[in-house]
């Protein structure tokens, strides 16, 4: 992801099929070490740097060139949303992954980084000494290296142009600003062919009664983009999103989407009832499915283990909502990476309802809607800025 500032900035050469070049970032000697054995046993990654302090990145960017950073927020000397800013200005086409502890602190500033240019952030585990949190933290870090760093073997690094405008329908007060995507150039091996290439099967002629949205990587953007434009859509029907989100996070996800959709939006809550009006976000470290309670429809949050590799999985919840709505059902698939919501959304599908995925050059990885696209179950392939009205028509009675 890359963002725009006044001045000049240097670019990188272009990276071929050498191994990226990680900068890790932390003032936890720990960290640093365990972070740098991780990256060093992968083939197609290197360690470019292991620094202890924001002001050593700052300093020392131009010499190290990496390609992408993982940086720690809390650091002596420069912490790393001051940081942040600093090394986009010296090299934009620069993909850092923030990482921080599980904190509200932590997690509004990780938000906030996301709006100043981070391509994505991680949460770190506690204490690396209990092995499930870690494995976990080194399975999503070396994934999200990889996934996001792959734009940088298939192009030349290039001065970012300037972001778009924000659109008139996001209130500015309102909403955090949006980090426009550069569009990626993903490698066959982490993509799927281009989206102008793929063929679309017609939408349902079932009036769609429900909207669910599963995202992952570069979702929280993409969601703040899309539920602007989603207001007459909520104000009917009940609208379902799992954003693959650690606990705390969701919960000031659900806070920016409801500023951003000026519509009730919260952490779904076991057992409450599924009504028109709000959204209803899967809570971190829970998978969200809906089921029958009497006449009623409602959440039913679950601590099972983990759905390709996510928990919360879009999986479980495209797939309990057939038993309540059948046909009747749109789904959305988001920027994000893995395959996760197309099984669902092949059963969807195969149920009478209809699936629409990002398309390759507004997602930020290509890796959910690229499996639902190149699985043949998309009724459209859309920029993320053409989503919003299109599912507006759909609810309308458009059935084209």
């Amino acid at each position: 992801m890359s963002v725009a500032f006044a001045g000049n900035s240097t670019t990188s050469p272009s990276r071929e099929a050498g191994p990226l070049r990680v900068m890790v970032v932390d003032d936890s000697v720990v960290i640093r070490g365990l972070i740098s054995r991780w990256i060093g046993a992968e083939h197609d990654m290197e360690v470019a740097a292991s620094l202890r302090t924001g002001l050593e990145a700052v300093n020392q960017i131009e010499r190290i060139n990496p390609d992408v950073a993982v940086l720690d927020i809390e650091m002596p000397e420069l912490d790393g949303i001051s940081a942040l800013p600093q090394l986009l200005a010296k090299k934009r086409d620069l993909i850092i992954i923030m990482a921080s502890t599980l904190t509200r602190r932590n997690a509004e500033i990780s938000f906030k980084a996301l709006s100043l240019g981070a391509a994505d952030y991680i949460p770190k585990p506690e204490s690396t000494r209990e092995a499930s949190a870690a494995d976990i933290f080194h399975h999503d870090l070396i994934q999200k290296i990889r996934h996001l760093g792959a734009r940088l073997r298939r192009k030349p690094a290039v001065a970012s142009p300037p972001l778009a405008p924000a659109s008139p329908a996001a209130p500015a007060a309102r909403a955090p600003a949006i980090v426009r995507p550069a569009a990626p150039t993903p490698t066959p091996a982490l993509h799927a062919p281009s989206s102008g290439a793929l063929s679309t099967r017609p939408f349902s002629s079932q009036a769609p009664k429900v909207l669910l949205i599963g995202s992952s990587t570069g979702g929280p953007q993409a969601l703040m983009t899309l539920v602007t434009e989603l207001g007459p859509v909520i104000d009917r029907f009940p609208v379902l999103i799992t954003q693959h989100m650690p606990p705390t996070f969701t919960t000031i996800l659900a806070e920016h989407l409801a500023r951003a959709s000026r519509k009730p939006a919260a952490e779904a809550v076991d057992g409450e009832p599924v009504k028109p009006g709000r959204i209803y976000l899967a809570p971190g470290g829970k998978h969200m499915r809906v089921v029958r309670h009497g006449a009623d429809v409602a959440i039913a949050l679950d601590d099972g283990p983990a759905v390709n590799f996510c928990k919360p999985a879009v999986d479980p919840l495209f797939t309990s909502a057939i038993d309540i709505w059948h046909g009747n059902i749109l789904s959305v698939i988001l920027t994000g990476m893995g395959s996760d919501g197309m099984r669902g959304g092949k059963d969807i599908v195969a149920a009478g309802g209809s699936v629409i995925a990002q398309d390759e050059a507004s997602s930020v990885v290509w890796g959910m809607p690229g499996a639902a696209a190149n699985a043949g179950i998309c009724a459209a392939i859309l920029p993320l800025n053409q989503i919003g009205a299109k599912v507006n028509r759909l609810f309308a009675g458009d059935r084209a």
